[in-house]
């Protein structure tokens, strides 16, 4: 009732975008921990930084240190994790900002609710396709290990699920691509997006 938001007199997105000449885009990034997920943004970002991208990346556990440090893991607190991390990235966008955003994300309703916040046309997402028998071999934070010994609750993939996206903008398999052949697939299939004409 008491809130008067004043984007009406601030500058405007083209006249962000203008300025970084690019345009913003949300490179939303699901899938298993362990998937690839912050990898893959980490080496795409190097290369579009080269080509003179203004970038963020906002990586689940590192807004989980932050933001979000007051959110477990039951389904409430995902859905809040989700909400607060798409407004953080609407905001980018509608500033000229290239954003990955590497979240797990495990179910549709929570990449629905990103996309309503986000905008359909500022979203471009990707499915960081690999089983959990991939990730676990990986195990690169040790977390499928302690999910084995019980020490984790609902960890997705175990006991909480993973719904695999029905129609994202890009799968990339990392059982079969390197991590360089991955982000080369990402910037090829975002680079139109984020060019300003």
């Amino acid at each position: 009732m008491n809130i008067h938001p004043e984007t009406h007199r601030f500058l405007n997105r083209h006249d962000k975008e203008t300025l970084l000449r690019q345009k913003g885009l949300a490179i939303w990034m699901c899938g298993l921990s362990g998937s690839g997920k912050s990898t893959i943004a980490n080496a795409a970002e190097r290369v579009l930084h080269q080509q003179g991208r203004f970038t963020v990346i906002l990586d689940g556990d590192n807004v989980r240190t932050g933001l979000n440090s007051n959110l477990g893991f039951s389904d409430q607190d995902r859905l809040e994790n989700i909400r607060r991390i798409a407004e953080l990235t609407k905001i980018l966008v509608n500033n000229g900002v290239i954003v990955f955003i590497s979240a797990i994300t495990p179910r549709g309703e929570l990449r629905d609710l990103a996309r309503g916040i986000v905008g359909e046309e500022n979203l471009f997402e990707i499915y960081v396709k690999a089983s959990y028998e991939a990730c676990e071999k990986r195990d690169v934070k040790g977390l499928y290990a302690k999910a084995a010994r019980g020490e984790i609750e609902h960890f997705t993939g175990k006991d909480g699920s993973f719904e695999p996206p029905q129609r994202p903008d890009l799968t990339l398999d990392t059982e079969f691509l390197s991590i360089e052949e991955a982000a080369l697939e990402l910037i090829e299939a975002v680079q139109t997006r984020v060019s300003k004409a």
